[in-house]
């Protein structure tokens, strides 16, 4: 047994208190892996449907719905309090028995189009559907002018003697 300095035995080191190997990781890693898996599912559990063929249809309804807090989660994924008013109502139909198309054209007359995850191409939302294709487009657009204007200048005017001792001062270089 070490002696730390005459006060008593040295503890062991955190690191050797707490060292685990490999092997010793697994099933802990296990455990947290199995654990977490309801934690993707409906926040509560109270808002699950008693039949599972129909909280499957609620759950695919709801995955085609935005969360309109969120915006880029859908209701089934999100844990606002508009998403759980929304999933509610969702179940609510289902269990009325209406159609899943019914279901999200309640939605669309009641939230618009952008309650959609992917809404339909339409002339309504075509501009939606091209701003990525437009943005590319402008993007090159400028970047060709850009480009273009640089070389019609003849580039950038060459270092005067002074830039270039300023230079070499701050690089080091000689």
């Amino acid at each position: 047994m070490k002696m730390n300095g005459g006060l008593g035995p040295e503890a062991p080191s955190c690191a050797a208190r707490f060292r685990v190997t490999g092997a010793g990781r697994a099933p802990g890693l296990l455990l947290v892996l199995l654990l977490s898996g309801p934690a993707f599912a409906v926040a509560d559990p109270k808002e699950m449907l008693p039949d599972p063929q129909q909280e499957a249809r609620a759950e695919a309804i709801g995955s085609q719905l935005r969360c309109l807090v969120c915006q880029n989660e859908s209701i089934e994924d999100s844990n606002a309090d508009m998403a759980k008013d929304l999933r509610a109502i969702v179940r609510q139909r289902v269990v009325a028995g209406t159609t899943d198309q019914q279901v999200i054209d309640w939605m669309v007359a009641r939230y618009g189009n952008f309650v959609r995850l992917k809404p339909p191409l339409m002339l309504s939302t075509a501009l939606l559907w091209a701003t990525p294709a437009l943005g590319l487009l402008l993007g090159g657009l400028a970047a060709w002018w850009g480009r273009r204007r640089a070389v019609e200048q003849g580039g950038p005017a060459p270092l005067t003697a002074a830039e270039q001792a300023r230079l070499r001062e701050l690089t080091g270089a000689e």
